[in-house]
């Protein structure tokens, strides 16, 4: 067995030999890349992600860590998706600056002017990224640049009303809060439309739940205002108080009583993703 393997490397072609070294090369190389298992180790091999930040100080770590590596992955994948989720979590690092800038360190005096160079870096990135998904016609981006005041983002996304790319329980909920000014019956829908888009299991957003419990209330259906508000409270999202909403709404018990199991009817189609508007009337 010794022989016939010695045999075997003695007669292997150099190109074989070469062929074998590439791979191990490649292997290597994706050993490197996997052990960037800590923001030290990525910010060694890619310090252009972190050199604007606070690093090494106490103030604003898990902001700072999220960012990190989400510049990690646009360097991987520069998508406006990617690029936008940078954008999210460069505001929610500059939220923290602002109020770590302010802070007296007792010791390392200098760590308040490296707050204040970060912070500023944060301003920065967020005007950049803001130029760089101007022209992006993607839905979520459309909305969040409308929510700035961009009209011309306010025109697309509209156009893009009753298309599929705006069937998610976000976008619904998106298209509601533009209209809810100027058109109840078309929010209402677009309520309806978000609730129905949820998945099993998947965490609703109270909004939804109030949006429609208020705007029954201010058109007059107390059944349906008390309905939506016994909803929220099957899901366990933070409503009035039984005992207040019982007497805020007054009604004959057996009426009642009916509004309760349909709350929970619904509550559950819900948490089971099989919700439909219907189930509401």
């Amino acid at each position: 067995m010794y022989q016939k393997e010695k045999i075997i490397a003695m007669t292997t072609p150099v190109s074989l030999i070469k062929h074998c070294a590439v791979i191990a090369s490649i292997l290597l190389l994706g050993g490197c890349y996997e052990r960037h298992r800590t923001t030290d180790s990525l910010c060694e091999s890619y310090p252009q992600i972190c050199a604007d930040t606070n690093i090494d100080d106490g103030q604003c770590r898990l902001q700072r860590t999220t960012l990190i590596w989400q510049r990690y992955d646009v360097l991987k994948n520069p998508t406006d998706a990617e690029k936008f989720k940078e954008l999210k979590f460069t505001y929610d690092y500059q939220k923290c600056l602002e109020y770590a800038a302010r802070i007296e360190p007792t010791e390392l005096k200098e760590r308040k002017t490296i707050r204040t160079q970060a912070l500023l870096h944060a301003y920065d990135s967020i005007r950049r990224l803001n130029e760089e998904l101007a022209q992006s016609d993607d839905p979520e981006i459309l909305y969040f640049r409308l929510s700035q005041g961009d009209k011309t983002a306010m025109t697309k996304f509209l156009k893009l009303e009753g298309s599929e790319v705006l069937d998610s329980p976000d976008l619904q909920f998106a298209l509601a809060t533009i209209y809810i000014a100027k058109d109840q019956d078309k929010t209402v829908s677009f309520l309806l439309r978000a609730l129905e888009l949820y998945q099993p299991n998947q965490p609703i957003k109270p909004e939804i739940i109030q949006s429609l419990a208020t705007l029954s209330h201010q058109k007059g259906n107390q059944d349906a205002a008390y309905l939506w508000a016994r909803v929220g409270h099957e899901l366990g999202m933070q409503t009035a108080n039984i005992e207040k909403l019982d007497a805020f709404y007054p009604m004959p018990e057996q009426a009642r009583l009916a509004l309760v199991q349909k709350a929970q009817y619904v509550a559950k189609a819900l948490r089971d993703g099989v919700f439909t508007a219907r189930m509401a009337f």
